[in-house]
């Protein structure tokens, strides 16, 4: 969807800047897919962009949206005092970060009974931006564990949020799982649990 000059002006408004400087910090964190936690800020500012959404307070969460979780101790002054809507950033910031001692399933279960549209909305793009490095990801196991999670906490998030997202979602499933069938592992996992059965 090609930007309007208007939501370009809108754009041009937002203050962005001291956002991603703090993003910066989380460029020595290296993903599994490779690259760093900070491209992957970005880009999923760019995904949430790509579909349209120029809500300000959405865009500048996405930008930070793992640096509570993923840097201990973080000063959260530091987000706080940035502009006037800094309040509304870190507490969508703080819906999208999983709490200590939560396990994963917990914390997205949440966002699906308790999350605003918002966290719902900046979840989505997250794991897009996710699937789409899982095409970089050669450890099967995680993968298709990946794809589960995907399925069955993305997809009913990505439903009530945009279906647009969600048709994006189911075909970059498709294309992992594909993989995983296309390298054996499928079908080594399955002789693997028939053999468990026999003994």
């Amino acid at each position: 969807m090609q930007m309007k000059d208007h939501d370009m002006n809108h754009l041009k408004g937002i203050y962005l800047a001291p956002y991603m400087q703090i993003a910066t910090s989380l460029i020595g964190k290296r993903r599994h897919s490779g690259g760093n936690m900070f491209r992957h800020q970005l880009d999923t500012m760019s995904i949430l962009i790509d579909y349209g959404y120029i809500d300000s307070v959405l865009l500048k969460a996405a930008v930070i949206h793992d640096v509570i979780e993923d840097i201990p101790d973080f000063n959260h002054n530091l987000i706080l005092e940035i502009d006037s809507e800094s309040g509304l950033v870190y507490d969508l910031v703080l819906e999208v970060s999983k709490k200590e001692g939560q396990t994963k399933s917990e914390f997205l279960r949440g966002i699906i009974e308790h999350g605003s549209m918002r966290a719902k909305t900046l979840k989505c793009a997250d794991r897009i931006s996710n699937m789409i490095s899982m095409g970089f990801v050669t450890d099967p196991a995680f993968i298709e564990r990946y794809c589960d999670e995907t399925e069955f906490f993305i997809f009913p998030l990505a439903l009530e949020v945009d279906f647009r997202m969600y048709q994006e979602l189911i075909e970059l499933v498709m294309t992992r799982r594909k993989y995983l069938e296309d390298s054996g592992y499928l079908d080594r996992k399955k002789e693997a649990m028939a053999g468990l059965h026999r003994h």
